[in-house]
């Protein structure tokens, strides 16, 4: 069925109950905040809204009849450039109530990558807030395809409309626009290694597997209380959700993520199950380990359950976490956009002796490893991880090639290198393609090689992820200079401030940069150099304990 019914299902079941409820801490003493206006939804007071599930839905019915109502229907393309706040799962669920197409889209990326994935979606409206202003009144001009800009929060610019008033005023009837599972319903942006991301499109039969998945994993039901922290335009984060969606239960936006935030939402919203990336853990534990803390004020008897995902998991880091919370389920998962996120490879919560490893198939997912030619490697070799599963995207949205490159025979090729051991649990060796993963965040190293090749002393760059105890890993950049010319790293670092501050290099070395025969930089060679490996330092780990 189309993810819209569960929906409805859960205004029928609970429409009184609370379905989400946003936690803004940082704004707790301000003023503003209390003032904000939303649609009806609920209750705000100081740093805390409620919505219940019949809010929810009105105001996602709202939105689609008002998407109607300017002629936005079936398979047209609306995108989201919202950081978490009330509005945005109501906003995206009444695109998909249209037929139409939603496209979330990361709100930390430069103006040129907005622009590029309104025009590679097709996007006829875009809802965006206060946080992108500026960029996107930068590229107004070159989107004609644009048609309606709408906008949510304070300081609208003159040449958006207001979300809040624009759909106020009309009814919250469901359009009950007919939708099956073979309907598309979102186009999610993926990394890339050689410029922009790509386009994935993604059926409804995608996201109800991602709530499926969700739950059987991690045995949700009406009473958990699900702490979301990651960004929604994430599947990391939007999916992990869904679980929780599928029956009925609340969940809690925490706008930021200081680990006293963390804790404190937990504490004091019951929170059951947290889900966290690897960075998030380490400054928690950091705060709970600190003997100058004090965590009397706190009560965690109701949180049964952490899971950690967006990047691989160091086995010490839940070793640490159980020793303050032995009772806790842990698990990890894998996946990517192009798998619907999370969940195709997932660690079980039975399964904490083998942390360390990515685990075992999904529920409804099949996973294998293959060599060059697509054969399936002996166990304990090591290939390319490919997985098959009703969640696997249609295609790479008019990228013919990246997507036959991608899909093969209902396989999809993850890019990412793996082997399994003698039980059957999986664990990535690295990553056939380039992307860096910084604390959950893709970063592409052709962006930022891209941007450094303009400085006037370079003669070659190269970017890798550089191994982080606490990231995961880093970017940096192994600059080799023009003969005859210097830069400190002090003026490189300067020089860098032009990238957007999650994209610049932590970590600047002046080296060679070694290439192969047709002039191609050998990244292998340079991970082996700086980079680190990231399945050795789990090994290292794990006869270590």
């Amino acid at each position: 069925m189309p993810i819209v019914d569960i929906l409805r299902k859960n205004v029928e079941l609970y429409g009184n109950d609370d379905a989400l409820i946003e936690l803004n801490y940082e704004a707790e003493d301000k003023k503003a905040w209390s003032e904000l206006e939303l649609v009806e939804p609920a209750q705000k007071f100081g740093y805390r809204s409620v919505m219940t599930w019949k809010q929810f839905d009105d105001t996602a019915n709202r939105f689609a009849n008002y998407l109607l109502s300017i002629g936005i229907g079936k398979d047209d393309k609306v995108a989201i450039l919202l950081m978490n706040c009330m509005e945005w799962l109501p906003a995206y669920f009444g695109i998909l109530k249209t037929g139409a197409w939603a496209v979330p889209l990361n709100y930390r990326i430069p103006a040129d990558e907005i622009q590029y994935s309104l025009e590679k979606s097709e996007a006829s409206v875009l809802l965006f807030g206060e946080s992108c202003i500026e960029r996107v009144e930068s590229i107004r001009d070159n989107l004609p395809g644009i048609r309606e800009y709408l906008y949510t929060g304070s300081n609208k610019p003159a040449f958006a409309k207001d979300f809040t008033s624009s759909i106020l005023d009309f009814d919250t009837t469901d359009p009950m626009i007919p939708l099956s599972d073979d309907d598309f319903a979102a186009i999610y942006f993926s990394s890339g290694t050689t410029g922009f991301p790509k386009a994935i499109l993604h059926k409804h039969q995608s996201l109800m597997c991602a709530c499926q998945t969700e739950q059987k994993h991690h045995g949700q039901t009406k009473e958990d209380i699900f702490l979301c922290i990651p960004p929604l335009y994430h599947t990391g984060a939007k999916m992990h959700w869904f679980g929780s969606f599928l029956v009925g239960g609340k969940a809690v936006l925490l706008r930021g993520s200081k680990a006293e935030w963390i804790l404190r939402a937990a504490s004091e919203e019951k929170c059951t199950i947290v889900w966290l990336t690897v960075p998030w853990t380490q400054d928690v534990l950091c705060l709970l380990e600190d003997d100058n803390f004090d965590k009397t004020p706190y009560d965690f008897s109701h949180w049964r359950m952490l899971h950690i995902g967006a990047q691989p998991v160091p086995p010490s880091l839940v070793a640490r976490w159980l020793k303050i919370f032995p009772n806790h389920q842990y698990d990890t998962n894998y996946g990517l956009s192009e798998s619907i996120g999370p969940g195709c490879v997932h660690l079980g919560v039975e399964n904490t002796h083998k942390v360390g490893a990515i685990g075992v198939p999904g529920y409804g997912w099949e996973v294998k490893i293959v060599d060059e030619n697509g054969e399936k490697v002996k166990q304990g070799d090591v290939g390319e991880l490919c997985v098959k599963g009703p969640g696997v995207m249609t295609c790479y949205y008019h990228d013919e090639e990246a997507t036959k490159a991608a899909l093969k025979d209902g396989w999809l090729y993850t890019g990412d290198v793996a082997m399994m051991d003698p039980d059957g649990f999986i664990y990535l060796v690295d990553r056939k393609k380039d992307v860096i993963i910084m604390g959950g965040e893709n970063i592409y190293p052709v962006q930022i090689e891209s941007f450094i090749m303009k400085h006037p002393a370079v003669k070659s760059v190269g970017v890798i992820g550089q191994f982080h105890p606490r990231l995961g890993e880093i970017p940096a950049a192994i600059i080799e200079l023009k003969e005859g010319f210097t830069c400190t790293e002090e003026e490189m670092n300067e020089f860098c401030q032009g990238l957007p501050r999650f994209k610049r290099p932590k970590k600047i070395i002046f080296a060679p940069v070694p290439h192969n025969p047709t002039g191609k930089i050998e990244k292998p060679k340079l991970r082996a150099m700086y980079g680190g490996n990231r399945l050795v330092a789990f090994q290292n780990e794990i006869q270590s304990e």
